[in-house]
């Protein structure tokens, strides 16, 4: 039975994806090391700033002690808010979609993005009212694809619905996450919950087998389709 839906923000309900590899590619630029768009989605999507930053230099044998990684957290956040300011488009279907689990279902955000940019994207749609809970990624101490983005989503879910008393705790299995990226699916699936992925940041073929449902878009989502899905085994 579903009783909560849980989304990614980036690439699920608004298009910053582009943002944040721009951002990403600029602030290493001045560092010298150049971030192609293969390898960011390869590797390094669905990543938070701070691990992405830290397996970068890792990568290139530089310093990544927390002053540097602090610093270019920085720097790529006031990048990223340049270019969101200027282009920051959120998806057909979404702001539909929540107006039919709103009410009906508990509703979360689980994302690797930091808190800020993920109310600037909830306001710009106009559902920020809609998720009482929104786990960031200052709220966890590992990023997609561990669990731990949405078992602390589910946990707050369940402490603020009082659900131990109230109807039961919701169970992973009973929660459907809407992700668009590969290392989210994986995170969907260790936390033993239901995924539905879009193709907005990988194809269909890369998403087919790993994620319970694919679609195009959140226009082709109903609350029946994800229904079924916890209907399944």
């Amino acid at each position: 039975m579903l009783k909560a839906v849980i989304f990614d923000c980036d690439g699920v309900i608004v298009n910053s994806e582009p943002n944040h590899f721009s951002a990403f590619q600029l602030t290493l630029a001045a560092e010298g090391i150049t971030l192609t768009q293969e390898e960011y989605n390869k590797t390094y999507l669905a990543m938070d700033d701070k691990t992405c930053f830290e397996t970068v230099l890792a990568v290139h044998q530089r310093p990544t002690d927390k002053t540097t990684v602090k610093r270019l957290i920085h720097q790529k956040m006031a990048v990223y808010k340049t270019l969101s300011q200027e282009k920051l488009h959120i998806y057909p279907g979404v702001t539909a979609l929540v107006k039919q689990l709103e009410g009906r279902y508990k509703l979360a955000i689980a994302s690797g993005a930091f808190r800020g940019e993920i109310k600037e994207a909830l306001d710009k749609a106009q559902i920020r009212s809609a998720f009482p809970v929104i786990v960031s990624a200052q709220d966890v101490k590992r990023c997609k694809p561990s669990p731990e983005p949405f078992i602390t989503a589910l946990d707050k879910l369940n402490q603020l619905h009082h659900a131990a008393t109230i109807g039961g705790l919701i169970r992973p299995g009973e929660c459907v996450v809407i992700e668009d990226s590969i290392h989210g699916i994986m995170a969907a699936s260790a936390a033993q919950m239901k995924s539905l992925a879009v193709t907005t940041s990988y194809s269909r073929e890369a998403l087919e087998g790993i994620a319970d449902i694919v679609v195009n878009s959140l226009t082709e989502v109903t609350p029946e389709i994800m229904e079924a899905l916890c209907r399944t085994n």
